[in-house]
């Protein structure tokens, strides 16, 4: 059933892609449900979030600068109130329960139509979770020690990218030309990558990717 016009969810979409965000406004628009803000990356979303006073986020988990596990846990501070559903390319265990311990109540992944954004919007709306199905246990599992980010290093936002981008086997000069950075600075964020972790083989940089959520590769 339609909202009515009182009681409208307002909604905030995170997400680098213009027309990903478009054709999810129009489409929510359709469903009586009005998107009161827009952000292409996370300081963009982390200046217009508190203005615009969501009651759901929809998170791309794959951001430039910020990746969006982090970006959750920054706007679950920043406005609590407002419920978090992470919307991803990637449907493996790890990304659903890397968001779910991020504070995101709800996890759709993109390939699914977008009546199951809709759907999961209205649930988490009411207070519920919306996450993939037979993914319960591993979410109700308690976090493994080597996960906890008080017990690893803190990374930037561009290290996580280039960690990422290692992960998935890009070269030096590749990952340099996808983020528009030079070979050499993008050489620079592998050894202070090394460096930070204690690891100093790819094998070992994409192992520890996927153990924290930043790759999906098995």
């Amino acid at each position: 059933m339609p909202e009515g016009k009182a009681n409208k969810i307002k909604v905030f979409l995170v997400d680098d892609h213009p027309v990903v965000r478009e054709g999810v406004r129009s489409y929510l628009a359709s469903h009586a449900i009005e998107v009161v803000g827009e952000a292409s990356d996370a300081p963009e979303a982390l200046r217009k979030v508190i203005k615009a006073a969501p009651d759901v986020i929809v998170v791309d988990v794959n951001l430039p600068t910020l990746d969006g596990g982090e970006l959750t846990r920054r706007l679950r501070r920043l406005v609590p109130r407002a419920r978090i559903i992470a919307f991803s390319i990637h449907s493996s265990e790890e990304y659903v329960v890397r968001m779910a311990r991020c504070g995101a109540q709800g996890y759709v992944v993109k390939d699914q139509p977008t009546s199951e954004l809709l759907e999961a919007i209205r649930h988490v709306f009411r207070g519920g979770l919306h996450f993939p199905a037979g993914m319960t246990d591993s979410l109700l599992a308690p976090a493994p020690e080597t996960s906890s980010p008080q017990n690893g290093p803190a990374l930037t936002g561009r290290e996580r990218e280039v960690l990422t981008l290692l992960a998935e086997g890009l070269s030096n000069k590749a990952i340099a030309e996808k983020l528009g950075i030079s070979v050499r600075t993008a050489e620079t964020h592998r050894e202070h990558l090394a460096r930070k972790l204690e690891i100093h083989t790819v094998a070992g940089l994409t192992k520890y990717a996927i153990q924290h959520g930043l790759s999906s590769l098995k």
